[in-house]
């Protein structure tokens, strides 16, 4: 049987899950460290002022814990993650070095609360995609292909793709797992080097280049063999080239696995002008992928990975989200928190620069054949013993909201309230932006105070923002009038007909951030204005 990609019309638009936990744009790997969490903050701010969130489902994930980390690393590593902390590195030297944490992958505050996000999100859409519930989940915040069972690598501490990939093994006989990020998915394919049951297939850079891994003749073993695909990659590699390797090696391997289910690593350091990265691809180029395997009409989990010039990396993942969804977005880029960013020109799109493209025609056809070779190799598609399914890791209907569980007229603590509130670190004139004085703090804070106080328009709504200084939940009675917030302060709200609310048995939640709990989808009717600075995050039970 031969799989086509098949034509995605406006018939066939597929229902996409997107997961992002407000939470996940505070974390600070240090002063210099090229892997920017904020990253992710600033593509769902993207995603937002595009109006994307209305076409599809909106959840905040739950945090993954540690009974379901360990289904692939090891129970000592995942206690190491979960209880160092900056102040007790001393205690957990030799720790460190067994488990390789402390130059590239570096103790910060909230370590282990960052990996139970990241991982959180990538299960909850392994879960939604196993009932059938969704087609494509996506988790930006995911991605982290670098991570092995007892060890950090690569920026990676918890690998959730490889979590991710077990949890659709339990519905699913064959997963793929592709990778386009510009570095080896290594531990990825290590999880699986001995099995047939997933095919791991990655475009990548290879020679003098981290992780070392991904040779051509790296096949897999045992009843692996032939199971592991590695394209090797020199620098410069643009769009049109990219795209004569990508579509004939993926269309050869799903003709030949027939997979039950797709994870697609969206990587964004092989764009141009990575700050880590020497490919010359752009956003089109990178999008092709996401575009072509959405046409296969399979499960697909969407996450992040690597990329370091973090305005690029939110231009992407924005653009690939729009793709996921089947939308056109206009190149000029919409006003928001983070517009300074993307100057000076404040498009959608990038350029390719003029380096030039070491891979010769060539060297990729020779490359080609060989895979094909190797693919020829396989002795029929794997299928796997019927057996009960196990339980799913998490019950994708429990309501989640971890501000609902909060007493309003409990104070927190201040680390719980700093946590709130962006690092201003993360907004100075930074290294990754290649010291061009994209952000300049003095007059970021400014324009923030501006954007706080006046009324923002959404797709020619007028919404009238309500000012805080920290991201809280506000519990509005069906009455109106006074609201409490999280630290227990009181706020007046007049609900408008410009502001959206979800309508729960016995109250109406408005959040002023912008994610909601896993189990229940924003609402996402076209006619629903967008709020001030993020979107409804409520739950209904």
């Amino acid at each position: 049987m031969t799989t086509t990609p098949g034509t995605i019309g406006p018939h066939s638009r597929k229902k996409v899950s997107y997961y992002y936990d407000f939470d996940v744009g505070n974390y600070y790997y240090g002063q210099g460290h090229p892997m920017k969490p904020h990253r992710i903050r600033m593509t769902h701010n993207l995603i937002l002022n595009y109006g994307l969130y209305r076409k599809m489902e909106v959840y905040r994930p739950h945090k993954a814990i540690s009974d379901e980390m360990t289904r692939f690393h090891s129970d000592e590593y995942v206690k190491f993650i979960q209880n160092i902390r900056p102040d007790n590195i001393l205690d957990f030297n030799k720790q460190m070095q067994r488990f390789n944490v402390g130059e590239d992958c570096p103790v910060f505050e909230g370590l282990y609360e960052f990996c139970q996000i990241s991982a959180g999100g990538s299960l909850a859409g392994a879960v939604k995609l196993n009932r059938k519930l969704t087609d494509i989940a996506i988790n930006w915040a995911g991605g982290l292909h670098h991570a092995k069972k007892s060890e950090a690598s690569g920026f990676c501490y918890i690998n959730d793709i490889v979590l991710s990939i077990l949890e659709l093994l339990k519905y699913h006989q064959r997963v793929l797992y592709i990778d386009i990020d510009i570095h080896h998915g290594d531990g990825v394919e290590e999880a699986f080097y001995t099995t047939d049951r997933v095919m791991t297939v990655s475009f990548h850079k290879f020679g003098e280049y981290f992780p070392g891994t991904g040779d051509l003749r790296d096949i897999g073993a045992g009843r692996g063999k032939y199971y592991a695909v590695n394209f090797p990659l020199r620098d410069g590699i643009d769009d049109d080239s990219y795209e004569t390797i990508f579509k004939p090696v993926i269309t050869k391997v799903m003709e030949s696995y027939q997979p039950n289910a797709v994870v697609l690593q969206c990587g964004a350091d092989s764009l141009t002008g990575d700050r880590l990265g020497c490919f010359n691809l752009t956003l089109k180029g990178h999008g092709k992928c996401v575009e072509f395997m959405k046409g296969y009409n399979l499960p697909l989990l969407l996450v992040g990975g690597g990329g370091y010039t973090i305005r690029n990396v939110a231009r992407a993942w924005t653009y690939e989200t729009a793709i996921a969804l089947n939308q056109e977005i206009p190149n000029e880029l919409p006003y928001n928190d983070y517009f300074e960013y993307y100057g000076p020109d404040f498009k959608l799109h990038i350029s390719p620069s003029n380096m030039p493209n070491q891979n010769s025609s060539d060297y990729l056809d020779k490359i080609k054949v060989k895979l094909f070779d190797n693919l020829r190799m396989l002795p029929h598609v794997p299928g796997v013993q019927m057996q009960p399914i196990p339980d799913d890791a998490m019950d994708v209907d429990r309501v989640v909201d971890e501000d609902k569980d909060n007493d309003p007229d409990k104070r927190i603590s201040q680390l719980q309230s700093d946590r709130r509130v962006a690092d201003e670190r993360e907004l100075s004139d930074s290294e990754d932006e290649d010291g061009d004085n994209r952000r300049d703090q003095a007059d970021y804070k400014q324009n923030s105070n501006k954007r706080k106080a006046s009324s923002d328009a959404v797709n020619g709504t007028t919404v009238t923002q309500v000012t805080k200084v920290t991201e809280s939940t506000v519990v509005v009675p069906s009455t109106g009038g006074e609201a409490t917030t999280e630290n227990g302060s009181s706020n007046e709200v007049a609900p408008s007909g410009s502001e959206t609310i979800i309508r729960t048995t016995t109250e109406e939640t408005i959040k002023t951030v912008t994610v909601v709990g896993e189990g229940e989808p924003a609402g996402t009717t076209a006619d629903e204005s967008a709020p001030a600075d993020g979107m409804d995050t409520s739950e209904a039970s």
